[in-house]
């Protein structure tokens, strides 16, 4: 189904009997008055969800941004949770945690409309939100036949100092560098995989521990070439007028799915149920597109989001992200320890 050739009366219809039937699920329901969710959104983002919801349900959210220590958190309490809902992160930390015994399954109203890529076939958690990693560049320091075409390129001698990342503590580049990892594994060349990364950690000038600082650093021009989440570039080519464009590598770019799940044993299950279906429905994830710049995982809510959304073509790396939960935090470790700054002074 083309969805940017459906009208937009049939998806304001689509999302008004939406609401309404969530409207009189939360009516049955005996909903709790409260929620806790814990989060690596922004505050910003979560109040807008939360404010929304509480408009619908009169349910009060208390909301944590944990950041990076979500899923530590969700694990220290598994005797006794403290929160109801698990809300952003990567897939990758979701089926760790599910293969944990952390969640509990439910299917919100919306599973069944988004692309399997995006949730869990078992119902223990679910994509709202799809996050494309891409790599791109400065157009004033490159022109677009001297850019690279792949990731494979980030290893030649001419891109020596050229190249700024972020480092294993951001879940982009955590996944990145995996997924990298993971394509040279599948061929049974994971050594290759590591002198791969070795090579690429020769040519970059310097890692940096937040997106802001990474793209200063490539708009002063001080490097040339990056990978982030896409839609922090496009922020930063739109709002900040950077001279940015995105590559679309030939084996494809990851694509990091950031979830929602019902905590197992949560003290307010009714009310993290209604809250699970009310964040990724169309209407909200809309929102969030057009607020926040979020591509969404519901179709329906594409079509109602800003542009680029709809027009952006990249092609999907190959990744098992079952399989890359299970390995990712020892290969970050050894990358930790034995790529990043390999043979340089460290600063």
């Amino acid at each position: 189904m083309d969805i940017k050739g459906v009208s937009r009366g049939l998806i304001f219809l689509f999302i008004g009997l939406n609401l309404f039937w969530f409207s009189n699920t939360l009516m049955a329901a005996d909903l709790e008055r409260k929620i806790v969710v814990y989060s690596t959104h922004t505050e910003s983002m979560l109040e807008a969800v939360a404010d929304e919801f509480e408009k619908h349900t009169n349910v009060t959210v208390d909301f944590i941004n944990l950041k990076g220590a979500l899923a530590e958190r969700v694990r220290a309490e598994k005797a006794n949770p403290q929160s109801d809902v698990m809300y952003g992160g990567p897939s990758s930390i979701y089926l760790e945690l599910k293969a944990e015994g952390l969640f509990e399954a439910f299917s919100p109203s919306w599973a069944e409309q988004v692309d399997p890529l995006f949730r869990d076939s078992q119902d223990y958690w679910h994509g709202t939100i799809q996050t494309p990693v891409l790599m791109f560049y400065n157009s004033e320091m490159l022109k677009k036949e001297e850019a690279p075409r792949d990731w494979s390129d980030l290893s030649r001698p001419e891109y020596k100092d050229r190249l700024v990342f972020r480092n294993a503590l951001s879940s982009s580049a955590r996944a990145t560098y995996s997924s990298l990892l993971q394509q040279f594994e599948k061929k049974g060349r994971l050594s290759q995989g590591w002198e791969f990364l070795k090579a690429v950690d020769a040519n970059t000038k310097r890692y940096y521990g937040s997106g802001s600082l990474l793209f200063q650093s490539v708009g002063r021009k001080e490097a040339a070439i990056s990978f982030m989440v896409l839609n922090a570039v496009i922020d930063n080519k739109i709002k900040n007028k950077m001279p940015l464009e995105v590559i679309d590598a030939k084996s494809g770019s990851p694509v990091i799915t950031d979830g929602i799940a019902l905590i197992k044993g949560a003290k307010h299950p009714n009310a993290a149920k209604a809250f699970i279906d009310f964040a990724g429905n169309a209407e909200t994830q809309a929102m969030l597109a057009n607020r926040f710049n979020r591509l969404p995982t519901h179709p329906v809510a594409i079509a109602d989001s800003p542009p680029w959304m709809a027009d952006i073509k990249f092609r999907v790396m190959d990744v098992d992200w079952g399989a890359l939960a299970a390995k990712q935090s020892a290969w970050m470790q050894k990358w930790d320890a034995e790529i990043k700054d390999h043979g340089k002074d460290r600063k």
